[in-house]
């Protein structure tokens, strides 16, 4: 399975942002932790560039079996919310359409990307080779003394609006939120850079 090049010269983004790039921000809520036998059941995305939010993808995936009753107690998706939606194989050949070439961004990007791209093998159809962004390891690098870095906590800190956590979209949203902030943050070094 063909790697994702993530980025880590965290000094470099404010000027890669600055020079027009467009990042896509994302999530993805699944069956289980293991992407060669658990499925994805939702994605959730916002592509931004300096200018703000572009655009927004958000869809449910029908997995095509029954969804753990213990992931369904983390992010309230149910099998009669996904009975419907599109398999894997039409809602990632929409998602990859909506990320052409943007730099992805995640917390704890190898989860996510591991997933969609084991997803797009199953369907035969091309795997994401976009650039990457994790933001767990930006914040740790960011903010060493923290000791925790969870995605919802780092927006408690940052007093960033969580309307509805574990569920993709806006979890997208706040992983968004917490890379502008923590790039505003971190100003004063990447001028240094």
């Amino acid at each position: 399975m063909p790697q994702n090049k993530l980025l880590e010269d965290f000094r470099k983004l404010q000027s890669l942002l600055d020079s027009g790039a467009t990042f896509i921000a994302f999530d993805t809520e699944t069956t289980g932790l293991n992407s060669t036998t658990d499925r994805v059941i939702e994605i959730g995305a916002v592509k931004f560039d300096k200018t703000g939010i572009i655009d927004k993808f958000q869809t449910l995936i029908n997995p095509q079996k029954a969804i753990p009753p213990e992931c369904t107690e983390i992010n309230h998706i149910t099998d009669e919310m996904v009975k419907d939606a599109p398999v894997a194989e039409v809602a990632l050949k929409e998602f990859s359409d909506f990320i052409k070439d943007g730099i992805l961004i995640a917390h704890n990007a190898n989860f996510d990307l591991n997933f969609i791209n084991e997803e797009l093998e199953r369907a035969k159809l091309p795997q994401t080779k976009n650039k990457a962004l994790d933001t767990l390891t930006f914040v740790r690098w960011a903010y060493p003394l923290l000791g925790k870095y969870n995605l919802q906590l780092m927006a408690r800190l940052m007093d960033i609006n969580v309307t509805d956590a574990h569920r993709a979209f806006d979890d997208a949203r706040v992983c968004m939120e917490v890379f502008n902030k923590t790039l505003k943050d971190t100003a004063s070094v990447q001028k240094k850079a």
